[in-house]
């Protein structure tokens, strides 16, 4: 009994490790089952990542001139992942940021004042006086901040890591088969290149 309990953990063991070797041989893994996505017509990209993640931000600059060639085909979302209060309150100021229609304005420097000015920016008051210094009305940025929108999405960011299988940050899904990371990949510059493999491989399919 014993033996066969010790086979079978063997097997299973092995499978794992064949697994793993296979998604870092080709730099992603098959997600299984696929989910869907939010627009079929385009090829969905979506990025996990939280503030407070230094290699969340030394990927941000090649996501960023990334970003910049987005093909039209491409459909291009920020997920924040909530694994914790503190990811939960970061993603909540993200969030309001995509209600006010700042991303742009706020987004790297949310990154650079979490990262390299350790800033404090958790509470509503903290990220209110953030956001106002980035020309945000305070009133304005209050209502986002407690709006039904913002609730709703802090409600869905809770399950959207386990749904696409991503424990760690910053992951990449992509047209929601494939996931990519930096230990899969083997570093931030050749998950770039894994995505832009995989739009071109999803794209020749439709």
């Amino acid at each position: 009994m014993l033996k066969k309990i010790a086979q079978t953990s063997l097997l299973i063991l092995l499978f794992s490790c064949s697994a793993l070797l296979k998604a870092e041989s080709v730099g992603y893994e098959t997600l299984s089952p696929a989910q869907p996505t939010h627009n079929p017509g385009k090829i969905e990209v979506i990025e996990f990542f939280w503030y407070g993640c230094p290699h969340c931000y030394s990927f941000e600059p090649l996501l960023e001139e990334w970003v910049k060639k987005l093909p039209k085909n491409v459909e291009f979302i920020r997920q924040p992942a909530v694994f914790s209060d503190l990811w939960g309150k970061h993603a909540k100021a993200y969030f309001t940021a995509e209600a006010l229609g700042v991303v742009d304005k706020v987004h790297a420097d949310f990154f650079d004042a979490i990262q390299n000015k350790k800033q404090n920016l958790e509470t509503e008051d903290q990220l209110a006086k953030f956001f106002v210094a980035h020309g945000v009305n305070e009133t304005d940025f209050h209502n986002a901040y407690n709006s039904f929108l913002v609730d709703s999405k802090m409600r869905q960011a809770t399950a959207m890591a386990g749904r696409y299988g991503v424990t760690g940050v910053p992951a990449i899904i992509i047209n929601g088969k494939y996931k990519t990371n930096g230990p899969i990949a083997g570093s931030h510059e050749k998950m770039i290149a894994v995505i832009n493999q995989l739009i071109q491989q999803e794209s020749a399919a439709k």
